[in-house]
């Protein structure tokens, strides 16, 4: 082909080209950012597994919210509670967003949002229980907490008898088997699984302390003010408050 010949086909090359460009642009090759976070699927209401198997509740539904303000696709991930820190800082997902109190200890490993909830320990008993309250309980009293929780490090301040679960739940269901005098956990965990499970045990006493509930971050993460604008959006609109009432009854932000 001659020299001219190719110039005069040049401009209708490259004017394909183009359209092909726009095309390929156009057909949403990019995937959608996402946004993984983990939680240990154990803790009803917060975190559970439905009657369909599906990773579900608040955290679930809250951490679905945040992706949709930060224009993410939100990727709920289940994992054993006392390995959710260090599978953050090996990267296996962006955040834990499962109902983690913020800690001065767990602040040197990684950066906490602002609190999402405010919530606090009760104790549990069966109801047959002479325990009034955390007072009674002796050195020798067995107790059930949460592995690797702020629980369990409350417990040992009353009895050296822990015994040590991966779920809420079940301890509080031994509890009222009575293979332990009493489970210290979250007010709500533990009124809901008395109610929904028919369980024979009452909270007493007040509550231990007051605990933020945080989303961890790695160290220096930008994604953590990303997630904090988004909290206050979902706040200020409505979408918390509707969440938090359709599993609590009231507003557990503060």
């Amino acid at each position: 082909m001659g020299k001219n010949k190719w110039l005069s086909l040049l401009p209708g090359f490259v004017f394909a080209l183009a359209i092909l460009a726009g095309c390929s642009s156009s057909g949403g090759t990019e995937q959608e950012p996402t946004f993984t976070y983990a939680m240990s699927g154990q803790y009803r209401p917060f975190n559970y597994f439905d009657e369909n198997n599906q990773l579900t509740g608040f955290d679930v539904e809250i951490g679905r919210a945040l992706a949709e303000k930060m224009g993410m696709k939100p990727v709920p991930i289940a994992t054993p509670w006392e390995g959710l820190i260090s599978g953050l800082k090996a990267k296996k997902y962006d955040a834990i967003l499962g109902s983690m109190t913020i800690t001065p200890e767990r602040q040197k490993q990684v950066d906490f949002s602002d609190p999402y909830y405010v919530s606090g320990p009760q104790l549990f008993v069966r109801n047959d229980s002479n325990i009034k309250d955390i007072q009674d309980i002796k050195d020798n009293t067995p107790v059930g907490v949460l592995i690797s929780s702020v629980y369990d490090q409350e417990a040992r301040k009353y009895t050296k008898n822990i015994k040590n679960y991966t779920s809420d739940v079940t301890a509080l269901q031994d509890l009222a088997r009575g293979r332990v005098e009493a489970v210290i956990t979250d007010r709500f965990v533990g009124t809901i699984a008395a109610r929904e499970q028919k369980l024979d045990i009452r909270p007493v006493g007040d509550l231990l302390f007051v605990e933020n509930v945080g989303i961890a971050f790695r160290k220096g993460d930008p994604l953590r003010e990303k997630v904090n604008q988004a909290l206050e959006e979902i706040k200020a609109d409505g979408t918390y408050l509707a969440i938090s009432k359709k599993y609590f009854g009231t507003d557990i932000s503060k």
